[in-house]
């Protein structure tokens, strides 16, 4: 019963192209899309430690007692003030009146008790309970008054009560934050479409000020050429961290935008194993230093953005120390400390990148710097997983270069078991005495000391703080809030004139009951043509559909397993702590020996129970549905275009084979036609469509889909550039088998008689040979339509679609497991079951098939 419900969704999926009543789009002056490049896998930032999160939800629905303003600087927010006692144990806090939570229930005191021991609970995932476990218990005073008692002096604490992690949350609704976040900020989740958009609605019972924009729409689009196109499109009005800096100059020249760049929290690093040799002496770190010229750094890998720095601090921030002055450019220094080092010929060493564009820029002149030093350097790429597997968590590399964009991660140099292997006394006992100092004057001169002591010793090579750029309508204000915790300000963003009111969006009617219409009219269909084909051969068929489910399901397991990242370690971040971790591989089920992990997911998959996704914490059958009501029409609709254009190619070149020499000239024409949209790589052809249609001609929007309840048109259009790039090589494969079937079919006897009795070249063409030409055509077709259900994860990612083709790509990143193992079993399914209903296909239009003969 649970496959079938799972059947009839796709049906739904496919009828939505019908039954969608068409409706106007219009867009208002208070309403606005950003982009956003990341999806958060959650929406609760005490849960996990995704950047993404707190993007979206901070401090937007989601607050803190105090706010962290522009340098880092602490201001009231739900807290009005608060006093220190002179032990630095002790800080009362007096919380503000009258806030509510979106849900209607009060914020009190009792609110930041429960809020704050939940973060330190030995279950708890928080991404700062580390931090947090300065913490030893809160008291309740009043309802107003809230006492946080320490283990021992902690200086950063109100810094740390800033952070994302710290956010207030209520008893009523904190279980349920990841999937449906309740908090005190000006907006709520309105709407969570995954893989596409988050939707923030105006909380009209906001504490403060109401904000400007009546509604705030993130769209996710990891791709940077995308992001561009999309802003040029106008499908966008802003993207804060823009994710393209060669596109910089161009759009700051466009006076359609405005673009804001300030540094970010992330300090750009070519970060060396100290425990491997020969990076465990500081010579050579010096030397490596000297090596690296980092302005050429700066204008080869980010075209002139980013600010050099010389220890892990960034500028902007109070208490910064400029130490790029200590290790100047200069290899023939470089050359003679590695000699000194004991390495006068230099040595060879590997450099893993990740796949982000300012890492591959970098590694490229990095490894050219270090080269004119004697140092050889050997590139590998490594992807996100693999090298939180490998390097972060296993410690196995030479060099590696990242941004670590954690907000004041000094502290990260104390631990031994980081990945850096930076083992220091004298640098654990600086970060105690500032965790134990309140004094501002005080710690600013221990930061001074933390940045010395890192420079000193050149840990790593300290490249650059990482520019963020914002790209905003030219008409948008007072949105940039660079901060180290947050990059915009919705609840002062405006427009400066006022547009039009939305219009209403159309809506489904009848749609459900078309469905269950058209899914008997399909099942009616099938079981005619089983009877046609007989019990035999249709019992025959199943049961090799079983077994080639149930060998799928073993392979994609297995094939699973054996790929390396952990799945909780992504999900955690640098700075996971262990117990945390443990509690999160507990919750996900990853401590459960392989084995048993298999059979219990093949129980659920025949209970039509595709497991709970590891990253989004919903339903798989339920992700797999909603991503279905984008890949299934998609596909459904390159396939009705490549039909139509393999058909009209195919007749038209085998019309002109039989024509003789004037026939031959358009035969190869349009045999050369169908040899071209074969060769034009589908991501290519989508990205050149993006680029003349969307943002050229502003025809087509450059990506992302609106849905089906915004009306059938707006769904059509956006899904048309992408089904033109799907369909184009299709139409070239199938027109050219089309051809060459006709032209085998016009010799025939039957098509002679036909001519004989008065039918022309191009009747008996259509009439008689063009049906029989189908026959073979048919099963083409059906490999075509499972080709391109499992195949548009490349069209996807370029359009920015929300389907299931994304879904793997993004899930495969993260290493949610359960997600791949769901879709893929899922797309297996789909293909053997379109095998199946061809070859039924074919067996009821000929029935010598069902005997084992060929025909």
């Amino acid at each position: 019963m649970a496959w079938t419900i799972f059947l009839m969704r796709l049906v739904k999926s496919a009828v939505v192209l019908a039954a969608v009543a068409a409706a106007p789009a219009a867009w208002a002056r208070d309403t606005i899309t950003l982009g956003l490049q990341l999806e958060p896998p959650g929406l609760d930032p005490t849960a996990e430690a995704s950047a993404a999160i707190p993007a979206v939800v901070f401090p937007t629905v989601f607050e803190g007692l105090v706010h962290l303003g522009v340098g880092g600087t602490v201001q009231p927010l739900l807290a009005t003030d608060w006093t220190v006692a002179p032990d630095g144990l002790t800080y009362i806090f007096h919380l503000r009146p009258g806030v509510r939570f979106q849900d209607g229930t009060d914020f009190d005191a009792e609110t930041v008790k429960f809020s704050l021991e939940r973060a330190i609970a030995p279950g708890s995932t928080n991404p700062q309970k580390v931090a947090l476990s300065h913490i030893d218990h809160v008291d309740v005073l009043d309802p107003l008054t809230a006492v946080i008692h320490l283990k021992a002096p902690y200086g950063s604490l109100l810094q740390v009560l800033g952070w994302p992690a710290a956010v207030m949350v209520s008893p009523a609704s904190a279980a349920g934050n990841v999937t449906h976040p309740v908090g005190t900020g000006p907006y709520t989740v309105a709407d969570w479409q995954r893989g596409n958009a988050v939707t923030l609605a105006r909380n009209p019972a906001y504490w403060g000020p109401a904000p400007h924009l009546a509604s705030v729409t993130y769209r996710f689009i990891a791709d940077p050429a995308a992001a561009t196109a999309a802003l040029k499109a106008g499908d966008i009005q802003g993207f804060p961290a823009f994710p393209a800096p060669e596109a910089i100059a161009a759009l700051k020249a466009d006076p359609r935008y405005t673009v804001d760049v300030a540094p970010s929290e992330g300090e750009t690093l070519l970060a060396l194993n100290n425990r491997r040799p020969p990076f465990d002496n500081v010579l050579v770190r010096r030397a490596l230093s000297h090596a690296i010229d980092r302005q050429a750094i700066i204008q080869g890998a980010m075209f002139g953005y980013g600010a050099p720095i010389g220890s892990h601090y960034p500028p902007q921030n109070a208490g910064y120390v400029d130490l790029t002055g200590l290790y100047p450019h200069d290899v023939a220094k470089a050359k003679a400390l590695l000699a000194q080092a004991g390495y006068p010929q230099g040595f060879t060493a590997t450099l893993r990148v990740l796949p982000l564009p300012y890492a591959k820029r970098a590694a490229e002149i990095i490894a050219a710097q270090l080269a004119e030093a004697g140092v050889h350097v050997v590139l590998q790429d490594v992807e996100w997983a693999t090298w939180i597997s490998q390097v972060y968590g296993g410690h196995d590399y030479d060099m590696t270069i990242v941004a670590h964009v954690e907000p004041m991660d000094y502290d990260i140099y104390g631990r031994d078991d980081y990945y850096f292997g930076y083992r220091n006394p004298a640098y654990k006992a600086l970060l105690a005495r500032l965790d134990a100092t309140v004094d501002q004057g005080q710690r600013l001169a221990l930061l001074g000391d933390i940045q010395r002591t890192l420079a000193n010793d050149a840990v790593n090579v300290f490249l650059f703080e990482y520019p963020y750029f914002g790209v905003w309508d030219a008409g948008l204000r007072d949105i940039w809030l660079p901060t180290p915790v947050q990059l915009v300000d919705l609840a002062t963003a405006r427009f400066d004139e006022a547009g039009a009111d939305a219009a209403a969006a159309g809506g489904l009617c009848g749609a459900g009951g078309l469905a269950w219409l058209l899914g008997m009219a399909v099942l009616a269909a099938v079981a005619l043509a089983a009877a046609k084909a007989g019990p035999r051969y249709v019992a025959g068929r199943l049961a090799v559909l079983l077994l080639t489910l149930l060998a799928a399901s073993l392979a994609i397991f297995l094939v699973l397993q054996v790929i390396p990242g952990d799945p909780a370690r992504v999900m955690m971040g640098l700075s996971a702590d262990p117990a945390a971790l443990a509690v999160l591989r507990h919750q996900m089920g990853l401590d459960v020996p392989a084995p048993q992990r298999y059979l219990a997911w093949l129980a659920g998959l025949a209970r039509g129970d595709f497991g709970l996704s590891y990253t989004y914490r919903v339903d798989v059958g339920r992700l797999m549905a909603e991503r279905l009501a984008v890949t299934l029409p998609l596909t459904l609709y390159a396939v009705l275009l490549s039909t139509l254009l393999a058909v009209a190619l195919g007749t038209l070149a085998a019309l002109g084979a039989v024509c003789g020499r004037q026939g031959n000239v358009v035969d190869a024409f349009l045999n050369g036609v169908a040899q071209l949209l074969i060769a034009i790589p589908n991501f290519w052809a989508g990205t050149v469509l993006a680029l003349v249609f969307a943002a050229g001609l502003h025809w087509f929007a450059a990506g992302g889909f609106p849905g089906w309840g915004g009306g059938l048109l707006p769904a059509l259009k956006a899904l048309t550039l992408p089904a033109i790039a799907l369909a184009a090589p299709q139409a070239g494969i199938l027109a050219r088998v089309l051809r060459g079937e006709l032209v085998e079919q016009m010799g025939q006897d039957y098509v002679r008689t036909a001519r004989a009795k008065g039918l022309s070249l191009s009747q008996a063409l259509l009439r008689h040979a063009l049906p029989n030409a189908f026959v073979p055509a048919l099963t083409i077709l059906g490999m075509q339509f499972s080709f391109l259900l499992a195949g548009g994860i490349i069209i996807e990612n370029v359009f920015f679609l929300p389907g299931l083709g994304r879904l793997v790509f993004q899930a495969v990143a993260q290493r949610d497991l359960i997600v791949v193992q769901g879709v893929t079993v899922g797309l297996v399914f789909a293909v053997v079951v379109v095998t199946f209903l061809v070859d039924l296909a074919n067996a009821a239009v000929d029935p010598r098939l069902t005997q084992g003969r060929r025909p």
